[in-house]
Protein backbone atom coordinates (compact mmCIF):
# COMPACT_ATOMS: atom_id res chain seq x y z
CA UNK A 1 0.00 0.00 0.00
CA UNK A 2 1.35 3.58 -0.94
CA UNK A 3 0.54 6.43 1.06
CA UNK A 4 -1.88 8.54 0.15
CA UNK A 5 -1.59 12.28 0.66
CA UNK A 6 -3.93 15.15 -0.17
CA UNK A 7 -3.35 16.38 -3.90
CA UNK A 8 -2.53 19.94 -3.31
CA UNK A 9 0.52 18.95 -1.74
CA UNK A 10 1.49 16.69 -4.58
CA UNK A 11 4.05 17.65 -7.80
CA UNK A 12 4.82 15.67 -10.45
CA UNK A 13 7.93 13.82 -10.39
CA UNK A 14 11.03 13.67 -12.39
CA UNK A 15 10.42 9.85 -13.38
CA UNK A 16 6.74 11.31 -14.29
CA UNK A 17 8.04 14.17 -16.31
CA UNK A 18 10.84 11.83 -18.23
CA UNK A 19 8.22 9.47 -18.53
CA UNK A 20 5.74 12.00 -19.85
CA UNK A 21 8.23 13.19 -22.36
CA UNK A 22 9.10 10.08 -23.73
CA UNK A 23 5.94 8.94 -24.19
CA UNK A 24 5.13 12.16 -26.62
CA UNK A 25 7.88 11.93 -27.93
CA UNK A 26 10.10 15.45 -28.92
CA UNK A 27 8.91 17.00 -32.80
CA UNK A 28 10.36 19.77 -33.53
CA UNK A 29 7.92 21.08 -36.35
CA UNK A 30 4.23 21.32 -35.69
CA UNK A 31 1.77 18.22 -37.32
CA UNK A 32 -0.89 16.44 -36.55
CA UNK A 33 0.49 13.25 -34.77
CA UNK A 34 -2.89 11.19 -36.06
CA UNK A 35 -4.84 12.39 -39.55
CA UNK A 36 -7.31 14.01 -38.25
CA UNK A 37 -5.87 15.39 -34.71
CA UNK A 38 -4.46 19.05 -33.67
CA UNK A 39 -1.01 19.53 -34.90
CA UNK A 40 1.76 19.09 -31.93
CA UNK A 41 5.23 19.73 -31.25
CA UNK A 42 7.96 19.91 -28.81
CA UNK A 43 6.68 17.51 -25.87
CA UNK A 44 2.98 17.02 -27.23
CA UNK A 45 2.32 20.77 -26.86
CA UNK A 46 -1.09 21.96 -28.32
CA UNK A 47 -3.30 25.06 -28.34
CA UNK A 48 -5.07 27.77 -30.86
CA UNK A 49 -1.02 29.24 -30.83
CA UNK A 50 0.33 25.90 -32.67
CA UNK A 51 -0.02 25.76 -36.32
CA UNK A 52 1.37 22.82 -38.90
CA UNK A 53 4.57 23.69 -39.86
CA UNK A 54 5.65 26.10 -36.36
CA UNK A 55 9.08 25.03 -35.54
CA UNK A 56 10.22 25.09 -31.43
CA UNK A 57 13.63 23.59 -30.21
CA UNK A 58 14.27 21.15 -27.47
CA UNK A 59 14.95 24.25 -24.88
CA UNK A 60 11.82 26.34 -25.68
CA UNK A 61 9.63 23.06 -25.70
CA UNK A 62 10.60 21.59 -22.47
CA UNK A 63 9.61 25.02 -21.16
CA UNK A 64 6.50 24.90 -22.91
CA UNK A 65 5.80 21.33 -21.62
CA UNK A 66 6.48 21.99 -18.06
CA UNK A 67 4.11 25.49 -18.49
CA UNK A 68 1.85 23.16 -19.42
CA UNK A 69 1.97 20.35 -16.75
CA UNK A 70 1.70 23.43 -13.95
CA UNK A 71 -1.48 24.39 -15.72
CA UNK A 72 -2.52 20.81 -16.05
CA UNK A 73 -1.82 19.82 -12.01
CA UNK A 74 -4.24 22.61 -11.03
CA UNK A 75 -7.16 21.87 -13.14
CA UNK A 76 -6.39 18.23 -11.54
CA UNK A 77 -6.14 19.50 -8.02
CA UNK A 78 -9.61 21.36 -8.37
CA UNK A 79 -11.25 18.00 -9.73
CA UNK A 80 -9.49 15.17 -7.59
CA UNK A 81 -11.43 15.47 -3.82
CA UNK A 82 -9.39 12.52 -2.58
CA UNK A 83 -5.90 12.28 -1.59
CA UNK A 84 -3.43 10.25 -3.88
CA UNK A 85 -0.27 8.38 -3.68
CA UNK A 86 2.37 9.86 -5.92
CA UNK A 87 2.25 6.86 -8.39
CA UNK A 88 -1.44 7.53 -8.79
CA UNK A 89 -0.55 10.79 -9.11
CA UNK A 90 2.16 10.88 -11.82
CA UNK A 91 -0.58 8.39 -13.95
CA UNK A 92 -3.42 10.68 -13.99
CA UNK A 93 -0.89 13.73 -14.95
CA UNK A 94 0.68 11.59 -17.78
CA UNK A 95 -3.60 10.87 -18.81
CA UNK A 96 -5.12 14.32 -18.60
CA UNK A 97 -1.74 15.89 -20.53
CA UNK A 98 -2.79 13.58 -23.05
CA UNK A 99 -6.42 13.42 -23.38
CA UNK A 100 -6.92 17.21 -22.17
CA UNK A 101 -7.92 18.31 -18.51
CA UNK A 102 -11.76 18.62 -19.58
CA UNK A 103 -11.99 15.41 -20.61
CA UNK A 104 -9.68 13.52 -17.45
CA UNK A 105 -12.29 16.09 -14.64
CA UNK A 106 -15.71 15.04 -16.61
CA UNK A 107 -14.48 11.11 -16.76
CA UNK A 108 -15.85 8.11 -15.22
CA UNK A 109 -12.28 7.78 -13.94
CA UNK A 110 -12.33 10.76 -11.75
CA UNK A 111 -16.40 9.50 -10.75
CA UNK A 112 -14.84 6.70 -9.70
CA UNK A 113 -11.75 7.96 -7.95
CA UNK A 114 -13.75 10.53 -5.99
CA UNK A 115 -15.70 7.97 -4.76
CA UNK A 116 -13.56 6.34 -3.30
CA UNK A 117 -12.70 3.77 -6.20
CA UNK A 118 -8.96 3.88 -6.61
CA UNK A 119 -8.65 0.52 -8.36
CA UNK A 120 -11.70 1.29 -10.52
CA UNK A 121 -10.13 4.92 -11.31
CA UNK A 122 -6.86 2.71 -12.51
CA UNK A 123 -8.55 0.17 -14.51
CA UNK A 124 -10.64 3.75 -16.19
CA UNK A 125 -7.11 4.61 -17.95
CA UNK A 126 -7.17 1.51 -19.87
CA UNK A 127 -10.36 2.75 -21.91
CA UNK A 128 -8.92 5.94 -23.29
CA UNK A 129 -6.86 3.97 -25.82
CA UNK A 130 -8.78 5.29 -28.60
CA UNK A 131 -8.80 7.66 -30.91
CA UNK A 132 -11.88 8.63 -33.10
CA UNK A 133 -13.39 5.63 -31.72
CA UNK A 134 -10.49 3.10 -32.84
CA UNK A 135 -8.04 1.61 -31.14
CA UNK A 136 -4.37 2.83 -31.45
CA UNK A 137 -1.30 0.88 -31.00
CA UNK A 138 0.81 3.62 -29.37
CA UNK A 139 -2.15 4.93 -26.99
CA UNK A 140 -2.85 1.41 -25.96
CA UNK A 141 0.76 0.90 -25.08
CA UNK A 142 0.95 4.36 -23.38
CA UNK A 143 -2.37 3.27 -21.39
CA UNK A 144 -0.70 0.13 -19.76
CA UNK A 145 2.11 1.82 -19.02
CA UNK A 146 0.21 4.64 -17.52
CA UNK A 147 -2.23 1.76 -15.89
CA UNK A 148 0.59 -0.05 -14.31
CA UNK A 149 2.25 3.40 -12.72
CA UNK A 150 -1.50 3.96 -11.43
CA UNK A 151 -1.51 0.76 -9.74
CA UNK A 152 2.46 1.10 -8.70
CA UNK A 153 3.92 -1.80 -10.32
CA UNK A 154 7.51 -2.03 -9.89
CA UNK A 155 8.06 -3.56 -13.51
CA UNK A 156 6.44 -0.46 -14.99
CA UNK A 157 9.63 1.28 -16.17
CA UNK A 158 11.28 3.60 -18.96
CA UNK A 159 12.36 0.91 -20.95
CA UNK A 160 8.90 0.15 -21.93
CA UNK A 161 9.21 3.24 -24.04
Amino acid sequence: MFERTKTAALSLTAVGLVTLALNENYVPVATAPVKGDVPTYGFGSTGPDIHNGDKITPPKALERTLRDIQKDEAVIKSCVHVPLAQNEYDAYVDLAYNIGTGAFCSSTLVKRLNSGDYAGACREILKWDQFKGKPLAGLTKRRQQEYHTCIGDQNANLASN
